[in-house]
Parts: structure tokens; sequence; C-alpha cells
């Protein structure tokens, strides 16, 4: 879902930031989650070694687990929960080696007393944290589906003016500023009545009109017609994430 809603509204760029290569790994990548795993070991082998109380290498079973976490975080991570990849990293990195310390040490003399203080301490400590987990894993599902009818309201949006997702992906402007350039004409035609009147009452944008009103010519307007008229139907409508999708676009 959020792919098709990047590739209505955002062309191809190189992810700027760790989030945005997470999101290119959950659809795909796999040299890049190469890449990224083997970039972020020493955060791995920190956060291992700040539960085991000792220094952890790559040859050690605990760093194995922190690894297989921190794979795992990649791809459950969502930027929808509010924190960061190495925020929820650390959360479920911890949470396995504990488990896996738990596990080990099935008898009780083997592990001190001040160890397993610690570890009851942060068992206390994930008893929490997981149930922020579930909870955001409901709010996850629950702005999914919303998502999921936002577009379906929208595609029968578009089918009113004779359009589809098929014909705004191969529309949009390729450049951020050609984008932008687009965003603002579908503002100026929601913010005049009678422009907004025109591409509602004829299912075409007016573009005689607009261009005594802008500063592109009519070959350009002609040319992302149909993104034009999306952008428009989307300030029009009840789209609370299609809208934000714009605003990163206009924040590029």
């Amino acid at each position: 879902m959020r792919l098709m809603l990047s590739l209505l509204f955002m062309a191809k760029r190189k992810p700027k930031t760790l989030e945005e290569k997470v999101l290119l790994i959950q659809q795909g990548d796999v040299k890049l989650r190469d890449d990224l795993i083997l970039a972020y070991k020493p955060f791995i082998a920190k956060t291992v070694s700040s539960i085991c109380k000792r220094y952890i290498n790559e040859n050690d079973d605990e760093f194995s687990i922190g690894l297989i976490a921190f794979n795992e975080a990649i791809e459950k991570f969502s930027s929808d929960k509010g924190n960061s990849l190495l925020s929820f990293a650390d959360i479920l990195i911890k949470r396995k080696v504990i488990d896996y310390i738990r596990q080990q040490a099935r008898n009780p003399q083997t592990v001190s007393v001040n160890f397993e203080s610690e570890l009851l301490e942060e068992e206390g400590a994930r008893t929490t944290i997981e149930d922020e987990i579930s909870l955001d894993d409901y709010r996850k599902r629950l702005e999914d589906q919303q998502r999921r009818e936002e577009i379906v309201q929208f595609r029968q949006v578009l089918l009113e003016f004779g359009l589809s997702f098929d014909d705004i992906v191969q529309q949009s402007p390729k450049h951020a500023d050609a984008r932008k350039n687009a965003i603002e004409v579908a503002k100026i035609i929601i913010e005049n009545e009678d422009l907004k009147q025109h591409l509602l009452d004829k299912k075409r944008l007016p573009i005689k009109q607009l261009e005594k009103l802008v500063s592109l010519s009519r070959k350009t307007i002609e040319r992302n017609r149909k993104y034009i008229i999306a952008i428009s139907l989307v300030f029009l409508g009840d789209y609370m994430y299609l809208r934000e999708y714009l605003k990163g676009v206009l924040e590029e």
C-alpha cells in the first residue's frame, strides 16, 4: 500500500534516511539489506554487550541472536510507530538476547544473583515494551485498513474523470520542481471557485483560464494534465494519507 502511494506521487530517488532504506528493503532490496546489516554490526554488538555485561564479538552465540533480531527489526519496522529503526531494533535485540540467556541458564546456580536481578528488571521493562508493540501493531493494522479504503475511494473518483492509477504513475513529473509546480497549479484550481467548478462539471482542466494565472506554459500544463487533476481531487476530497504524501513531496 505504501509503495502504491509512493509511486503515485513521488519519482524514484536515492534513499536519504535510514528509515527510507528500510522501506526499500521491505520492498525486496536484498543487497541494501546486506549492506545495512554489515554497517550496523557494531551497534548490534554494543546492544548485546549491554545485556550480557561483557564484551561480545561476532563469534559469540549472543551476537548471532542479536543479528537475527536486527534483521527482524528491519522486517517489522514501521515509521508510523513514531520511533526510529535503531530504537525499535534495540528493543527487539534486548528481548531476544534475554530470552536466549534464560534458556541457557536453566540451572539457577549458574546465574549470579545480581545478574538474575538485572534480567528481571529487563523483563519488567520488556513486558511494558511488548504491550506498546502490540498496541502499535494494532494501530498499524487499523491505519493500513484505512489507507486501503482511501485508495479504493480515490480509484473510484479517478474513474469518474476517465483516469486510473497507471495514468497518474506514467504522467507523474520526474523532477521535484516539476511535481511542486503541478501541486501549486492544483492548489490554484481548488482555491478558485470558477476553476474548481469547471473541473468538477466538465471533468477536465480549465487550461485556458490557468494560462492567465500561472507562469507555466500551456504545453507544460497539458503534459501534466492527468497528474494535476489527480492532485486537485486529493485536495478536494477527505484523503488524509494521500495528503500526507503530497506534504512529503513539497518538503523534498
